[in-house]
């Protein structure tokens, strides 16, 4: 494990107590969380297959699969973060296999899906990862990744999401991490900080991944904001898409 990877799994570590008191981290709401279940259903093939669902973290998208029928791995770096998704399996009566570990250093497939949400930015060697992933999916088998347009580069982005950042402070409400990211971890992210799906579409075909096609999650965008009060949730939605990929 490098530096790097440690220095991301002891935050996330430390995170584990923080991240769920997001509704969009955990998918609690249940709107949202119906929203992913038919984001899912579209891009996974039939139930059951075999799903590596890499940075699972507290869990969400793992569990939202494992009840669609899916026989679900969850890999993360964070034993503090797994252990919340191994609670929440065990209180809803679903199955994961739980492995601690590097996403660049995936368990023995093959995977019909390798899917991540939100994870590929704190991977050091993205296209590295990728290509791990690509050795451990099935023949026929698809790369699904979730992702988004988290720091907007345009005046009017920035200027809302200055304006939500305010208003969470002005209302006493705690941010969705424990900490910001140590900017000297953010600097060795080559994809942290993207304005455009572009540098990650090229990453995935860098890989070796075939026929890559995006499309804009658009009802999760409008579930996100119904479950923040307004003018938060207007302030703070986020462009959301998912690339999906033929191994």
């Amino acid at each position: 494990m490098t530096d790097v990877e440690d220095r991301v799994r002891d935050w996330w570590d430390a995170d584990a107590e923080h991240y769920d008191r997001s509704a969009g981290h955990a998918l609690s709401d249940p709107v949202e969380a119906a929203g992913w279940r038919a984001v899912l259903r579209d891009v996974l093939p039939q139930a059951p297959a075999r799903v590596l669902d890499a940075g699972a973290g507290t869990g969400a998208l793992s569990l939202l699969a494992a009840e669609l029928g899916h026989r679900v791995t969850s890999i993360d770096l964070s034993t503090a973060m797994l252990g919340k998704a191994e609670a929440k399996a065990k209180e809803r009566g679903l199955e994961l296999e739980i492995v601690v570990g590097s996403v660049s250093e995936p368990p023995e497939g093959p995977f019909e899906v390798v899917m991540e949400r939100h994870v590929i930015w704190t991977v050091a060697d993205p296209v590295g990862a990728l290509r791990a992933w690509r050795e451990v999916a099935a023949e026929g088998g698809r790369l699904v990744v979730f992702e988004g347009i988290w720091d907007p580069t345009d005046p009017v982005g920035r200027a809302k999401a200055f304006m939500g950042e305010r208003l969470r402070r002005m209302r006493g409400e705690a941010d969705h991490h424990h900490a910001p990211y140590p900017s000297d971890v953010l600097a060795q992210l080559p994809l942290s900080g993207m304005s455009s799906p572009l540098p990650l579409v090229d990453a995935i075909r860098e890989a070796g991944w075939r026929t890559v096609r995006i499309k804009r999650l658009r009802d999760i965008e409008w579930a996100a904001k119904l479950h923040e009060p307004w003018p938060l949730g207007w302030l703070e939605q986020r462009q959301r898409y998912v690339l999906v990929a033929d191994a």
